[in-house]
This record gives C-alpha cells, structure tokens and sequence, in this order.
C-alpha cells in the first residue's frame, strides 16, 4: 500500500546529511553513502512501481488506494511498519556488507611508471 514510503524517508534524510557533508568528501566515501543511496532509491523505485502495478498508487487523491477509507489506514500503517521497515533493514544489511567487504578487500599497490622504469633497468 505505502511500505515504500519507509525506505524512501530513509533516503531522504540520507540526501539532507550528504548536503550537511558537503565538505567532508572523505567521510561520504569512506562510509559509502552514495551506495545506501543509491540502493535506497532503487528499493523505492522497485516497490512504487509494484505498487503502480497493482494499482495500489493511483493518479488521482488520495494517491493510495488505502487512504480513500479511514479503516484501511491502520492496515496501511501496519503494512509501512512490517514490510518497508524490513525492507529499508534489508537493505541497510547489503549495505553494511558492502562496507565490510571493501574494507576487507586487499589492493595490490600501485606502481608509478618511474617505479616500472627502475625495475626493468636493474
């Protein structure tokens, strides 16, 4: 009915703090938040476009069909709780795992081009 309102709010209160980072590139990479972004938005866009599917969004007020009887809001509400907040917990996980994982990740250090010269020469 809503759930992928959760995870959109998540996403949005993620933009306000990258706005608020602005100026401290390093931290936003460090922790990936362009990547929880990006799979917040992608987890909105999955499940309003279910939600369109099955013409539980509408073009025309309320926008959601659950919202047009004041007994379905309760069940609305129910279901932003159980399935958007696993959903937005799901992928928090991925992305807490991604985190992990990139930090765990050795790289072979780089060799500037003087560095390949002095070893080809010796």
């Amino acid at each position: 009915m809503a759930c992928f309102l959760v995870p959109m709010a998540l996403a949005v209160i993620l933009l306000l703090v990258q706005i608020f980072l602005h100026n401290k590139k390093d931290l936003v990479a460090k922790y990936k938040l362009t990547t929880l972004s990006l799979l917040l938005w992608g987890g909105v866009i999955m499940l309003a476009v279910e939600h369109v599917a099955h013409q539980e969004v509408v073009p025309f007020f309320p926008f959601l069909t659950a919202m047009e009887t004041p007994a379905d809001i309760p069940v609305m509400l129910e279901e932003m709780a159980t399935i958007g907040g696993s959903m937005t917990a799901a992928i928090v996980v991925v992305w807490v795992l991604v985190v992990v994982a990139s930090r765990k990740v050795v790289r072979a250090p780089v060799q500037t081009a003087a560095a390949t010269a002095q070893a080809v020469a010796a």
